[in-house]
C-alpha cells in the first residue's frame, strides 16, 4: 500500500514537471510566424513608398528615406485594376477625397494691363509753310498745355509777295479778283487769322503763333529756336489722357474668356479701393512669341487724369451671368502626365483606381469633367502622389504595359522665382538621382496661376533629354509660405 501511494506520488509529480516544462519551453512566435498567423498573409517584398520601384527582400531602414519600409503583401496583388490603402496609410499620407458634382464654373479672368496713351487721338501740328523758328515757347517733351497755349513762333518770309499781291488787287477794288486772290492765299496754307491781320493792317504779315488746339502733353518735339522748317513738317505731336488704352496680356488658354465689347474692371495700387470701367475696343491679333500671350485693347475714360501712360493695373471681369452647371471636381484632383489626365477614383474599403478623363476649363479652383467620371463618384484630391506611383508600379493603369513611361521623381520645395514656361525651386534631396538640395530650374509644362513666389510645393517631375528636369504636377502644399 505505501509502495502505490509512493507511485502515485513519483507519476503525478513526472505529470506537472513535464506541463510545466512544455509551458516553460514552448518557443515565442517570430516575425514570420506573426506573419503567417495574420490571416496567413505572405509577404512578397518591402519597399519605400516614396521610391515605389526599389524593392527589397526582407525588412529594414529605408536607404532613401529616414522612414521603415513597408511590405507588399500577396494579397494585396489579387486586384490588378487598382490599389488598397489600410485606413491607417490614408491618415498618415494625408489624403482626402471629394465628390464629383454639378457646379456653374464661371470664368474667371484676371490679368495685368498697362495704360499706354490713346494714339487716335494723337494731333500733329505741322509747319504750314517752309520758314524758321523764331521762338518756342515749349521747349521739352512730356510738358503739359492748355487749349490756345502758344507752342511756336514762326517767320515764314515767301509769304510776303502773295500778301503783296492781294493787297494790290485788293485796292483796285474789283471784287472778283479780291476774291481770287483771297483764295489764292489759302492755298499757301495762310490761316485765316493771317490774312485778316493783313486786310486790318494793310501790311504783310510774315510772322505766325503756333498755338494748342486742346489741351494735352507734348509726346514729341522736333524743332529748335533757329531751325530751318519745310512745308508741313511736324513741329510737335499732342496727345490726351481722356480717354486712354489699356493693353492687357493673358494667357492663350483663356482666348475665349474675352471678345470685344466685354465689360472689364480695372483696378490700381495707386488708386486703392477705386475701380475703373471700361470695354474691350479690339483684340489684337498677334500672339506675343516672348510670353505666349494674347493682348486685348481697351478704352477708359480717364476725365479726372489719375491714369498716367506706364501705369500697371489689375483687369478682372464683373460677375457673369449664371453659367450653366457642369460636371466638375478640385482642380488637385486630376493627376496630368503630359499626354493625359487622370484621377484616382475611391471604390470604397480603402481601394483606389485610377481612371483616365477628359477635362475642360478650369475656374475657382475646379476642373470641369467632359468624360470619365459620373456624379456622386469620390475622387482623391490630397495624397494621390504615391498613390499614383504605386499603381503605376502595379500596371494598374491601362497604358501601363502599352507604353514605357518616362520614371518619375517627387520632392518638395519652395518657390523661388516663376518666369513663363520655367519655375525655379528650392527643393530637398532627391536620394533616387543622388541630388542634394539644391536650388534649380524646372520646365513647366502648363502655366500654375495658383503658385505663387514663396509657397511651399510637393512637385513631380521627369527628366527629358530635351528639356531636361520637366514638372508634370505642382501642387501648394499648404504648409505656408517661406
Amino acid at each position: 500500500m505505501k509502495k502505490t501511494v509512493i507511485a502515485v506520488l513519483i507519476t503525478a509529480g513526472l505529470a506537472a514537471t513535464a506541463g510545466f516544462g512544455v509551458g516553460r519551453w514552448q518557443p515565442e512566435p517570430t516575425a514570420e510566424t506573426h506573419q503567417v498567423s495574420d490571416s496567413a498573409r505572405k509577404v512578397l517584398y518591402w519597399y519605400d513608398p516614396m521610391v515605389p520601384g526599389q524593392r527589397f527582400d526582407k525588412p529594414g531602414k529605408s536607404p532613401f528615406m529616414d522612414m521603415p519600409l513597408v511590405p507588399r503583401y500577396a494579397d494585396e496583388e489579387q486586384d490588378s485594376a487598382g490599389v488598397a490603402v489600410s485606413a491607417r496609410q490614408q491618415q498618415n499620407l494625408g489624403m482626402t477625397t471629394a465628390k464629383v458634382e454639378k457646379r456653374a464654373l464661371a470664368s474667371a479672368f484676371s490679368a495685368f494691363a498697362t495704360v499706354t496713351t490713346d494714339e487716335r487721338g494723337i494731333q500733329a501740328v505741322p509747319s504750314p509753310a517752309s520758314g524758321v523758328v523764331e521762338k518756342l515757347f515749349v521747349r521739352a517733351p512730356q510738358q503739359w498745355v492748355k487749349k490756345g497755349e502758344p507752342l511756336a513762333q514762326l517767320w515764314i518770309p515767301q509769304w510776303t509777295a502773295a500778301q503783296h499781291e492781294y493787297l494790290a488787287v485788293r485796292q483796285l477794288g474789283d471784287a472778283t479778283l479780291t476774291r481770287a486772290a483771297r483764295d489764292r492765299l489759302a492755298l499757301q496754307f495762310m490761316p485765316a487769322s493771317i490774312v485778316q491781320a493783313v486786310e486790318r493792317s494793310g501790311k504783310p504779315q510774315t510772322r505766325l503763333t503756333l498755338r494748342a488746339e486742346r489741351a494735352g502733353y507734348v509726346v514729341k518735339l522736333d524743332s529748335r529756336e533757329g531751325a530751318q522748317v519745310a512745308a508741313t513738317q511736324t513741329l510737335f505731336e499732342l496727345a490726351s489722357l481722356d480717354p486712354v488704352w489699356l493693353v492687357v496680356d493673358y494667357p492663350q488658354t483663356q482666348a475665349q474668356t474675352l471678345t470685344a465689347g466685354s465689360e472689364i474692371i480695372a483696378t490700381s495700387a495707386s488708386w486703392p479701393g477705386e475701380q475703373f470701367r471700361g470695354r474691350v475696343s479690339e483684340l489684337l491679333p498677334q500672339l506675343e512669341t516672348t510670353t505666349r500671350t494674347l493682348k486685348a485693347r481697351i478704352v477708359l475714360d480717364n476725365a479726372q487724369q489719375k491714369l498716367k501712360p506706364g501705369m500697371f493695373l489689375t483687369v478682372t471681369q464683373p460677375q457673369a451671368q449664371k453659367q450653366p452647371a457642369v460636371m466638375a471636381i478640385p482642380e488637385e484632383a486630376v493627376v496630368s502626365t503630359g499626354t493625359a489626365s487622370r484621377v484616382l477614383l475611391a471604390s470604397g474599403e480603402g481601394h483606389f483606381q485610377p481612371v483616365t478623363v477628359t477635362t475642360g476649363r478650369t475656374a475657382q479652383g475646379w476642373t470641369e469633367v467632359l468624360s470619365g467620371l459620373k456624379e456622386g463618384d469620390e475622387v482623391v484630391t490630397s495624397g494621390q502622389f504615391l498613390i499614383d506611383s504605386e499603381a503605376s508600379l502595379r500596371s494598374a493603369l491601362p497604358d501601363a504595359s502599352v507604353e514605357k513611361q518616362p520614371q518619375q521623381f517627387e520632392s518638395t520645395g519652395v518657390v523661388e522665382a516663376i518666369d513663363g514656361q520655367s519655375v525655379t525651386l528650392s527643393h530637398q534631396p532627391i536620394p533616387a538621382l543622388n541630388w542634394g538640395a539644391m536650388t534649380m530650374d524646372f520646365v513647366l509644362k502648363r502655366p500654375q496661376p495658383e503658385i505663387n513666389v514663396g509657397d511651399r510645393v510637393m512637385f513631380s517631375f521627369i527628366l527629358d533629354d530635351e528639356n531636361g528636369a520637366v514638372i508634370t504636377h505642382l501642387m501648394a502644399s499648404g504648409e505656408g509660405r517661406k
